[in-house]
């Protein structure tokens, strides 16, 4: 991979990107103050759960599939992606959380690359013809710089650990040599779930993770909170 594509693929999965992730927890805090999750083991299971049943067959598929549908200049399959996305979280919370996130990247990359697929997509989104979800967004970057596909998916699995270990820093008392050591041990994983949906499309998306979703559901309830429902 040349640095040409790499460099901005840091860019753009980088902590330091404004997205807005970091203003939410993704349903953690509420496993947190349920304690559900205590520690930094819990903290790792919970992100190998949530990676493998959410995140990597749902979210980073779809933004596989945003990046072919990009690289063929195919607007209308991007929006039909989108819309998917959006059908396939229950959870207003995390609904909302990726349009946010999705919009600030489509913003970014359209003011970054001035590229005309990226303003054409983020035209739809501003007009509402589409929700501008992350995964589609990020896809649509990695279409048009040109990512190799595996390192895309590995990419968004890295970004979205390092947002859910950020989160779980800031709720529970653990340091950041221990965030950083979940990061770690993670990476072998996110190596072999970015492999192992290469060759999946829009009808393989799947997922099952009911309990992020009804955590997500009953953040607002909480009667202190950190993150923004």
């Amino acid at each position: 991979m040349l640095p040409e594509a790499f460099l901005p693929i840091l860019q753009f999965s980088d902590g330091l990107f404004p997205t807005g992730a970091y203003a939410h927890s993704f349903g953690l805090e509420t496993l947190v103050q349920a304690e559900k999750v205590r520690d930094a083991q819990g903290v790792e299971a919970f992100l190998r759960t949530y990676l493998r049943y959410s995140a990597a067959p749902t979210d980073a598929v779809f933004a596989l599939c945003s990046r072919r549908a990009a690289k063929a200049s195919d607007l209308d399959s991007c929006i039909r992606i989108d819309r998917k996305v959006h059908a396939s979280k229950p959870a207003a919370e995390l609904r909302e959380a990726s349009r946010q996130m999705g919009r600030q990247t489509l913003r970014i990359l359209a003011d970054l690359t001035k590229d005309p697929f990226a303003v054409r997509f983020a035209q739809e989104v501003a007009g509402d013809s589409a929700h501008g979800h992350h995964p589609v967004a990020f896809g649509i970057a990695g279409g048009i710089l040109d990512w190799p596909p595996q390192q895309l998916a590995a990419a968004y699995l890295y970004s979205t650990s390092a947002v859910l270990v950020g989160a779980s820093l800031r709720l529970l008392p653990l340091g950041q040599l221990a965030g950083q050591r979940i990061l770690w041990n993670i990476q072998p994983f996110i190596a072999e779930l970015a492999r192992d949906i290469q060759e999946l499309q829009e009808d393989d998306v799947w997922n099952f993770a009911p309990e992020l979703e009804i955590a997500s559901m009953n953040h607002e309830t909480l009667e202190a909170r950190l993150f923004r429902s």
